[in-house]
């Protein structure tokens, strides 16, 4: 699943190519995708210019002024632009005609992903709806708040840090190189932890998170941004999908186990529990 680096890659890559383009024609071609009315979503959107791509968390946000596009990636949805002949492809779901005679097309295996058509005034309801947590830099996340909220909680870490309540834009990847990073166990209870390891959390959450976003996310299984490209990140990660490897801190071999029923990569001696 996309997490927000990689969301934020195709956020970027978005402004660059559609930002300023206005949208003709909309072809939905698979309704269950938009949570919001299918028949006002295909009506609402052609002559919208979309004036600025935004992110919250893992939600991408098209800025049409009046209203919001927000879109999810779910799994593996991509955006990819044509510049004029679209190409034939069964996972291709909904196509945005633009005024410059370029396609944008929404493709996606498996069809989790989503679509909200909402009033620009309707948006922070939605996202407080939603329960997500302060964005990971430090202008937002303050790590005050997010002492106390670990503090008095009993969950394993891992599966609390997966929430997107005390911060956003965490996933499975980066969770667990934010654990290794911090010497935290993932399965350590959140209330067993000491300040100074809520600390490294917070601290590593900020720093490893801006470098996923700096190297353009991590390309693992099927994620490209929105131009097609690779990220690099996948050549920093630590211990994700490194099982059986030597930790690059202590040379024990990292492990692999399912916490919270996601498959979770730690070095049993530096992130002891």
């Amino acid at each position: 699943m996309p997490e927000l680096p990689e969301v934020e890659t195709v956020r970027r890559g978005l402004e660059r190519l559609v930002v300023g383009k206005m949208i003709k024609a909309v072809d939905l071609r698979v309704p269950k995708m938009v949570k919001t009315d299918p028949d006002r979503f295909k009506l609402d959107l052609p002559g919208q210019t979309i004036e600025a791509m935004r992110r919250r968390g893992k939600y991408l946000i098209f800025d049409l002024g009046k209203q919001v596009l927000i879109s999810h990636l779910r799994m593996e949805g991509k955006y990819l632009l044509f510049p004029d002949q679209v190409l034939d492809n069964k996972h291709f779901h909904v196509f945005f005609s633009l005024d410059d005679g370029s396609t944008l097309v929404y493709q996606d295996v498996r069809k989790f992903g989503t679509f909200e058509l909402l009033s620009k005034s309707e948006e922070e309801t939605y996202f407080v709806k939603k329960k997500i947590g302060p964005e990971p830099n430090a202008k937002d996340f303050k790590r005050a708040p997010f002492e106390r909220a670990l503090l008095s909680s009993k969950k394993l870490i891992k599966p609390l840090l997966l929430e997107q309540k005390l911060v956003a834009g965490l996933g499975n990847i980066y969770v667990d190189e934010v654990l290794w990073a911090s010497k935290v166990h993932p399965e350590r209870l959140a209330n067993s932890l000491k300040k100074a390891e809520i600390k490294r959390l917070h601290d590593e959450t900020i720093r490893i998170l801006q470098l996923g976003i700096d190297k353009g996310g991590s390309t693992i299984r099927t994620y490209r941004n929105a131009l097609g490209e690779d990220g690099t990140m996948q050549e920093c990660l630590q211990v994700y999908g490194r099982r059986g490897e030597p930790c690059p801190r202590c040379g024990t071999s990292i492990v692999k186990k399912h916490v919270g029923g996601r498959g979770s990569h730690f070095c049993p001696k530096c992130q002891r529990l």
